[in-house]
């Protein structure tokens, strides 16, 4: 099993138990990876790029 970086502090997950799947992220070639949070950590793990949502916001506002 390979090592385990938790997705909000970027410390390694130590125990297997304490590590929570909060996402997978796809590759642009083969299947893409998992992405995990110390249990304690899983709600602070942002999924979104706040730019990229920010731009995507104002596109939708302009779009409507």
């Amino acid at each position: 099993m390979s090592a385990r970086v938790c997705r909000a502090c970027d410390e390694v997950i130590t125990d297997p138990a304490d590590a929570v799947l909060v996402a997978h992220e796809l590759g642009n070639s083969g299947p893409g990876w998992d992405v995990y949070a110390h249990r304690n950590h899983a709600d602070d793990v942002e999924l979104i790029d706040p730019v990229l949502l920010r731009i995507m916001l104002r596109l939708w506002a302009a779009g409507s």
